[in-house]
């Protein structure tokens, strides 16, 4: 499940450093890693100093996606040594499709889910995330955007609305010739927390996989939605942080 869906959005290109699968075009880099690195010291912070300036030329952010059972142990101090900085920590989740899809969705009066592709629909995700997390999101738009066009049948885009407004989306990416596909999205506005429409989403998108003959389904959960999937019958088996280092820190390092 490390690296990237097989299909790339338009712009969006893969490449390989070393052990290391790099992803540049995004809204801000990305890097990822097998479970052992095979690299400590000095040759190891020779890596992460190669990605770090890779995306300084180009003006950009990247994120570094660590698990907490990745070796060598040293690999985050000397992340931190190079500048980045850690963000919240998630827990990844397994689950079987087919027991997830079992459960009805229920939802709020007045809510109803919605399978979206249109542009205008993104635009809207967008916007309520911004609203969710007090930033800008208007990146997500361009991201879900571009893998639609790419590869419509390795994404479904769910909307939960009310009175015509976005009030949470969810999105499950089917990763072929493997047995998951991979749960993300999920951010729901305040005044619609708590009424069990994260759980429809978690439901809906299950069914869906499980019609497609998916065994599994992964997470990487926030601390506010790790407790909703473990009651749902989801299995912790990790944890994951990313490494973020943003152009202008790098007088830091």
């Amino acid at each position: 499940m490390r690296g990237a869906p097989p299909t790339p959005p338009a712009g969006v290109t893969y490449e390989k450093d070393g052990p290391l699968l790099r992803i540049v075009g995004q809204f801000r880099g990305f890097v990822s890693g097998p479970r052992e690195l095979g690299l400590e010291g000095e040759a190891l912070d020779r890596l992460i100093a190669r990605q770090r300036d890779f995306f300084a030329g180009r003006g950009e952010a990247v994120e570094w996606k660590t698990r907490s059972h990745d070796t060598p142990a040293e690999l985050t101090a000397r992340l931190r040594a190079a500048g980045f900085a850690p963000e919240d920590r998630e827990t990844v989740l397994i689950g079987r499709a087919a027991d997830m899809a079992v459960r009805e969705p229920v939802l709020p009066a007045g809510v109803t889910l919605r399978r979206v592709t249109a542009d205008a629909d993104m635009r809207r995700i967008a916007a309520m995330e911004s609203a969710v997390w007090g930033q800008d999101w208007g990146w997500l738009a361009d991201d879900l955007i571009g893998r639609v066009a790419a590869a419509p049948d390795e994404i479904a885009i769910h909307v939960a609305e009310a009175d015509g407004e976005v009030v949470s989306a969810a999105w499950l990416v089917f990763r072929a010739g493997t047995e998951f596909a991979s749960l993300w999205g999920g951010s729901t506005l305040a005044a619609w927390r708590g009424r069990g429409i994260y759980r429809a989403l978690v439901a809906t998108r299950a069914a869906l996989a499980a019609a497609r003959g998916v065994t599994y389904l992964h997470v990487d959960a926030s601390d506010d939605s790790a407790p909703v999937l473990r009651r749902l019958g989801f299995t912790a088996v990790t944890t994951t942080t990313p490494y973020v280092w943003t152009p202008g820190d790098r007088a830091r390092t």
